[in-house]
């Protein structure tokens, strides 16, 4: 092709469209608050996007109504020097900031591809110490 051409312009406006594309970094971790519907209205994202549409981590979906491990003994053992003897359950419960996504929490969103994932809630860090 000849330099100054129609073809090498047009060229050269491809490359160059192909680079900048390229050079764009796509967002990767967001704010976001979880909505009185549930909904996820993020930072960066226009319109909240709806309960369901989005994914959650494991992490933020505990049921503060169920205990999170429970211990059952057939009552085979006693333990006569505690005051209780038989059959009995250990419940374990997490601290309230454990429990699962509600209204008005503030959460960290990884974006992977073109869905929003929340991983985390995030809170102050005077809420520490």
């Amino acid at each position: 092709m000849k330099q100054g051409s129609p073809g090498s312009s047009a060229l050269a406006a491809v490359l160059g469209n192909m680079a900048e594309k390229k050079s764009e970094k796509p967002l990767v971790l967001d704010f976001g608050v979880i909505q009185s519907d549930y909904s996820l209205k993020t930072n960066t994202f226009g319109p909240p996007i709806p309960h369901g549409d989005y994914s959650v981590c494991r992490c933020v979906t505990y049921d503060p109504g169920v205990p999170l491990t429970q211990t059952y003994c057939d009552g085979a053992h006693s333990q006569p020097d505690a005051g209780f003897g038989g059959a009995h359950v250990h419940q374990v419960e997490l601290p309230v900031k454990m429990y699962w996504i509600r209204p008005g929490d503030r959460v960290l969103v990884a974006w992977v591809d073109n869905e929003a994932v929340v991983i985390d809630i995030v809170f102050r860090s005077d809420i520490v110490g």
